[in-house]
């Protein structure tokens, strides 16, 4: 076996000088990064934000029974994360928030002419129930981290189909911080989506107080007997859990019924997860039953999928 010989004499000089400029190279790149502030964005789920503190101020979700100084509370968000974020710059303040065929309201207009807020909209359907908005949390929070346009996110909401929204930013090495709002009872952000997230903080009566009055001429309504994580759903005496997965049980039955074993051995591998379209299909349907929204209620839509997926797990 013959070995590999040099063709000629190695040049020391043109290695050293290559090096040189590597390290050259090196140090602008590196002083260049250290000179770059790190960057922040705030996004704001509306629905969590006008349920969960309407619910400890007001003793009501149901917006038209209160005011809320949305202007004002943005403002007092920007000024939490500067002090918490202090050698980062804010990006801007996403206000996310439905709208009957996406057309802005007066106030969702005058949101959006505030500096550095932009506001995002998803449908709201006859029940006034917001759709599309967690898919527009995710896309911007993916967007943003991937582009390395943000370092950190603070994330106001409570809903467990943030979850994902969280993993993707995260996957692309953003960090994602938790706010939320003081619950009257309980939790309302779900348990979910406080493990998943890099830090949590909750914001009392005492801050939320300035930014909430009550209108003239509205009672508050009771609480619910059994608060659950999230908000955003309708007003009312909520059902037990058990009544929830009896419900989840029945929609599963039926969705067996209407597609059969095959898509089942399909579903089987996501457990305890559904895909999307599934999730949102057993949570309109079993709306429909309840004759109640669970947009607010995580505890009871987790139960609702425990009841669907117990019915499709006994039968396969």
């Amino acid at each position: 076996m013959n070995d590999a010989k040099p063709s000629g004499p190695i040049d020391l000089t043109t290695i050293a000088t290559g090096i040189e400029r590597a390290n050259e190279l090196l140090t602008r790149v590196l002083a260049e990064v250290a000179t770059t502030p790190s960057t922040h964005a705030i996004f704001v789920d509306a629905g969590y934000v006008y349920a969960a503190a309407g619910r400890l101020i007001a003793g009501t979700e149901d917006r038209r029974a209160f005011e809320l100084d949305a202007e004002g509370l943005i403002e007092a968000f920007i000024d939490k994360a500067r002090t918490i974020f202090a050698d980062s710059r804010l990006l801007r303040v996403y206000w996310y928030d439905g709208a009957r065929r996406r057309i802005h309201t007066a106030e969702q207009q005058r949101i959006a002419e505030l500096p550095d807020v932009k506001v995002r909209l998803g449908n709201l359907n006859a029940n006034n129930q917001q759709k599309g908005v967690d898919s527009l949390i995710r896309t911007d929070l993916e967007s943003l981290a991937r582009h390395r346009a943000i370092s950190d996110a603070a994330l106001i909401g409570g809903d467990e189909d943030l979850v994902s929204a969280v993993e993707a930013a995260q996957g692309y090495g953003a960090r994602v911080h938790l706010w939320g709002i003081e619950a009257a009872c309980g939790r309302n952000q779900a348990d979910p989506l406080l493990w998943e997230v890099d830090s949590q903080r909750t914001f009392d009566l005492d801050f939320c107080k300035p930014y909430v009055v009550r209108r003239a001429g509205t009672c508050p309504q009771e609480p619910y007997a059994d608060p659950a994580p999230g908000a955003g759903g309708g007003d009312g005496p909520a059902p037990s859990r058990d009544e929830v997965r009896f419900v989840g049980a029945q929609v599963a039955a039926r969705w067996l019924g209407e597609r059969g074993r095959e898509s089942l051995a399909e579903l089987l591998p996501g457990h305890p997860y559904l895909p999307g379209p599934v999730d949102q299909e057993l949570l309109v349907e079993a709306e429909g039953l309840l004759g109640l929204s669970l947009r607010g209620h995580a505890d009871l839509r987790r139960a609702l999928r425990d009841g669907f997926w117990g019915h499709l797990q006994a039968q396969y």
